[in-house]
């Protein structure tokens, strides 16, 4: 059997993006995303009646389904690794630990389906998932895998508010979650929320641990505002994940459009 017939024959896929459009939820601390058309058919007819359209997009690299780069944050002005922001920063970019330098992924994913695990909906606002959690699903986590952790919080997408935390928080990954991953050495976590991690009113984006965790003590990238629901529904547990974020030079994050193979 071929490589794409061992893919394609009798296999399910999953889309684990959130769609882009204008007024889609997004972080208050980041570009927001706006389409507008740039050129109208009719705009411009050429001789033979044909005409075109095009579009201007703007919008931050933190915005939608995107991975944040290693670039993304610093501890005491020091990036993962060691190297310090103003060694790293070069003519407005990141020369070391942008988002450019993170390979495609085709690996291991695993889902933590915490609602699932609970028998719940989805958690409710400010909730934890601990590594009592993670544990807790029974799930084999291997070096290089992708772990996926759904809160069930997609299902507010439509609810920009409400998807943002409102006056409850966002639920997500604590600091003990996120220990409990890097020590079985993931290459990337991913989830369903803004920040990936717990968030309270009271803290908002202002208190990240998760993000110091993983990205600046442990390289490992995030992958954030994804849609689990379709994955959960379906079932597996584990599956092929594919994913590759926009090879922007020096950025500290960029768009993805991640997929589950099953």
């Amino acid at each position: 059997m071929s490589l794409l017939d061992a893919l394609t024959d009798g296999h399910r896929i999953a889309d684990l993006s959130q769609p882009l459009e204008n007024g889609m939820p997004s972080s208050p601390t980041h570009p927001p995303f706006r389409f507008a058309l740039a050129q109208r058919h009719g705009d411009v007819v050429r001789e033979d009646g044909l005409t075109g359209s095009h579009e201007l997009i703007t919008m931050g690299g933190h915005v939608g389904t995107h991975m944040d780069a290693v670039s993304h944050v610093a501890a005491d002005g020091v990036l993962h690794g060691g190297v310090p922001v103003a060694q790293a920063l070069e003519r407005g970019r990141y020369r070391v630990g942008g988002i450019e330098a993170v390979p495609p992924i085709l690996c291991r994913g695993v889902l933590f389906d915490i609602p699932r695990l609970r028998a719940v909906p989805r958690l409710g606002p400010g909730e934890a998932v601990t590594a009592e959690d993670l544990a807790a699903t029974g799930l084999e986590v291997r070096a290089g895998d992708v772990a996926l952790v759904r809160t069930g919080w997609a299902q507010l997408w439509d609810r920009p508010a409400d998807y943002l935390g409102g006056e409850g928080g966002v639920p997500g990954l604590d600091a003990s979650g996120a220990r409990w991953l890097a020590e079985r050495g993931v290459r990337a976590v991913g989830g369903d929320t803004i920040a990936l991690e717990q968030t309270s009113p009271e803290a908002g984006l202002g208190r990240l641990p998760v993000h110091r965790i993983l990205l600046q003590e442990n390289g490992i990238n995030i992958i954030e505002v994804m849609n689990l629901e379709e994955l959960s529904a379906a079932g597996p547990a584990e599956f092929l994940f594919v994913c590759a974020p926009l090879p922007v030079v020096g950025a500290t994050g960029a768009p993805v459009r991640p997929l589950a193979v099953w």
